[in-house]
Protein backbone atom coordinates (compact mmCIF):
# COMPACT_ATOMS: atom_id res chain seq x y z
CA UNK A 1 0.00 0.00 0.00
CA UNK A 2 2.82 2.41 0.94
CA UNK A 3 4.63 1.76 -2.39
CA UNK A 4 1.43 2.39 -4.37
CA UNK A 5 0.87 5.70 -2.55
CA UNK A 6 4.43 6.79 -3.36
CA UNK A 7 3.93 5.85 -7.01
CA UNK A 8 0.71 7.86 -7.19
CA UNK A 9 2.44 10.82 -5.53
CA UNK A 10 5.40 10.60 -7.94
CA UNK A 11 3.14 10.45 -11.02
CA UNK A 12 1.07 13.36 -9.72
CA UNK A 13 4.16 15.52 -9.12
CA UNK A 14 5.63 14.53 -12.49
CA UNK A 15 2.44 15.44 -14.34
CA UNK A 16 2.21 18.69 -12.39
CA UNK A 17 5.78 19.63 -13.29
CA UNK A 18 5.21 18.68 -16.93
CA UNK A 19 2.53 21.36 -17.22
CA UNK A 20 4.63 24.47 -16.61
CA UNK A 21 1.60 26.72 -16.96
CA UNK A 22 0.14 25.08 -13.85
CA UNK A 23 3.13 25.77 -11.60
CA UNK A 24 2.58 28.33 -8.89
CA UNK A 25 5.66 30.18 -7.67
CA UNK A 26 5.07 32.52 -4.71
CA UNK A 27 5.83 36.17 -5.49
CA UNK A 28 6.37 35.46 -9.19
CA UNK A 29 3.40 37.38 -10.55
CA UNK A 30 2.77 39.45 -13.68
CA UNK A 31 4.42 42.51 -12.13
CA UNK A 32 7.54 40.55 -11.26
CA UNK A 33 7.70 38.94 -14.71
CA UNK A 34 7.36 42.40 -16.27
CA UNK A 35 10.28 43.63 -14.14
CA UNK A 36 12.41 40.57 -14.96
CA UNK A 37 11.77 41.27 -18.63
CA UNK A 38 12.61 44.97 -18.14
CA UNK A 39 15.92 44.08 -16.49
CA UNK A 40 16.76 41.68 -19.35
CA UNK A 41 16.01 44.33 -21.97
CA UNK A 42 12.44 43.27 -22.85
CA UNK A 43 12.94 43.86 -26.55
CA UNK A 44 9.83 42.16 -27.93
CA UNK A 45 11.35 42.25 -31.43
CA UNK A 46 14.60 40.56 -30.30
CA UNK A 47 15.19 37.41 -32.28
CA UNK A 48 18.28 35.42 -31.27
CA UNK A 49 21.79 36.84 -30.96
CA UNK A 50 24.87 35.53 -29.22
CA UNK A 51 23.03 32.46 -27.95
CA UNK A 52 20.18 34.42 -26.30
CA UNK A 53 16.64 34.69 -27.62
CA UNK A 54 13.53 36.76 -27.06
CA UNK A 55 12.54 39.54 -24.69
CA UNK A 56 14.01 37.77 -21.63
CA UNK A 57 17.26 36.95 -23.52
CA UNK A 58 16.97 33.24 -22.72
CA UNK A 59 19.78 30.79 -23.46
CA UNK A 60 19.23 27.21 -24.59
CA UNK A 61 20.68 25.94 -21.28
CA UNK A 62 18.21 28.10 -19.32
CA UNK A 63 15.38 26.67 -21.46
CA UNK A 64 16.57 23.11 -20.80
CA UNK A 65 16.84 23.77 -17.05
CA UNK A 66 13.30 25.20 -17.17
CA UNK A 67 11.94 21.90 -18.48
CA UNK A 68 11.90 22.76 -22.22
CA UNK A 69 8.53 24.55 -22.42
CA UNK A 70 7.18 24.98 -25.94
CA UNK A 71 4.48 26.78 -27.82
CA UNK A 72 1.09 25.06 -27.86
CA UNK A 73 1.12 21.97 -30.11
CA UNK A 74 4.92 22.04 -30.37
CA UNK A 75 7.43 19.50 -29.11
CA UNK A 76 10.79 20.10 -27.41
CA UNK A 77 12.42 17.69 -29.84
CA UNK A 78 11.76 20.00 -32.80
CA UNK A 79 15.00 21.81 -33.65
CA UNK A 80 13.56 25.35 -33.43
CA UNK A 81 11.29 24.75 -30.40
CA UNK A 82 13.60 26.62 -28.01
CA UNK A 83 14.00 29.65 -30.27
CA UNK A 84 10.30 29.86 -31.10
CA UNK A 85 9.24 29.67 -27.45
CA UNK A 86 11.91 32.08 -26.21
CA UNK A 87 10.93 34.69 -28.84
CA UNK A 88 7.24 34.51 -27.88
CA UNK A 89 6.50 36.69 -24.83
CA UNK A 90 3.90 34.36 -23.29
CA UNK A 91 5.92 31.21 -23.90
CA UNK A 92 9.11 32.83 -22.63
CA UNK A 93 7.27 33.65 -19.39
CA UNK A 94 6.64 29.90 -19.02
CA UNK A 95 10.36 29.32 -19.43
CA UNK A 96 11.10 31.79 -16.62
CA UNK A 97 8.45 30.19 -14.39
CA UNK A 98 9.92 26.73 -15.03
CA UNK A 99 13.42 27.97 -14.24
CA UNK A 100 12.27 29.62 -11.01
CA UNK A 101 10.41 26.44 -10.03
CA UNK A 102 13.74 24.64 -10.23
CA UNK A 103 16.09 27.27 -8.79
CA UNK A 104 13.90 29.68 -6.81
CA UNK A 105 15.28 30.41 -3.36
CA UNK A 106 16.13 33.23 -0.98
CA UNK A 107 19.31 34.57 -2.59
CA UNK A 108 19.85 37.65 -0.43
CA UNK A 109 19.18 35.99 2.92
CA UNK A 110 16.28 38.20 3.99
CA UNK A 111 14.05 35.23 4.78
CA UNK A 112 11.69 35.79 1.82
CA UNK A 113 11.87 34.49 -1.74
CA UNK A 114 10.60 37.40 -3.80
CA UNK A 115 11.07 39.15 -7.12
CA UNK A 116 14.46 40.55 -6.08
CA UNK A 117 15.67 36.97 -5.56
CA UNK A 118 14.29 35.95 -8.97
CA UNK A 119 16.15 38.85 -10.56
CA UNK A 120 19.36 37.71 -8.83
CA UNK A 121 18.77 34.17 -10.12
CA UNK A 122 18.34 35.50 -13.66
CA UNK A 123 21.58 37.49 -13.40
CA UNK A 124 23.81 35.05 -11.48
CA UNK A 125 22.25 31.75 -12.53
CA UNK A 126 20.39 29.23 -10.43
CA UNK A 127 23.43 27.71 -8.78
CA UNK A 128 25.10 30.89 -7.48
CA UNK A 129 22.36 33.44 -7.03
CA UNK A 130 23.75 34.88 -3.79
CA UNK A 131 26.67 36.63 -5.51
CA UNK A 132 26.26 40.40 -4.95
CA UNK A 133 25.01 42.32 -7.97
CA UNK A 134 26.70 45.61 -7.13
CA UNK A 135 30.18 44.10 -7.63
CA UNK A 136 30.03 44.39 -11.44
CA UNK A 137 28.97 47.13 -13.85
CA UNK A 138 26.39 44.80 -15.43
CA UNK A 139 25.04 43.87 -11.99
CA UNK A 140 24.76 47.55 -11.02
CA UNK A 141 22.89 48.25 -14.26
CA UNK A 142 20.47 45.42 -13.50
CA UNK A 143 19.88 46.75 -9.98
CA UNK A 144 19.07 50.19 -11.42
CA UNK A 145 16.70 48.73 -14.01
CA UNK A 146 15.00 46.63 -11.33
CA UNK A 147 14.47 49.68 -9.12
CA UNK A 148 13.12 51.64 -12.12
CA UNK A 149 10.59 48.93 -12.79
CA UNK A 150 9.52 48.63 -9.16
CA UNK A 151 8.80 52.37 -9.02
CA UNK A 152 6.46 52.24 -12.03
Amino acid sequence: MYTRALLVLFVTVFLFMENVTGIYIPNLNETCLRCLCHVAGCDLAHSCTGGYCGPFYISRIYWVDAGKPTLVDDTPERKEAYEDCARDYDCSQHIVVGYMAKFGKDCNGDGVTDCFDYMMINHNGGWSCSAPLNSTIEGQRRLELFEQCRLQ
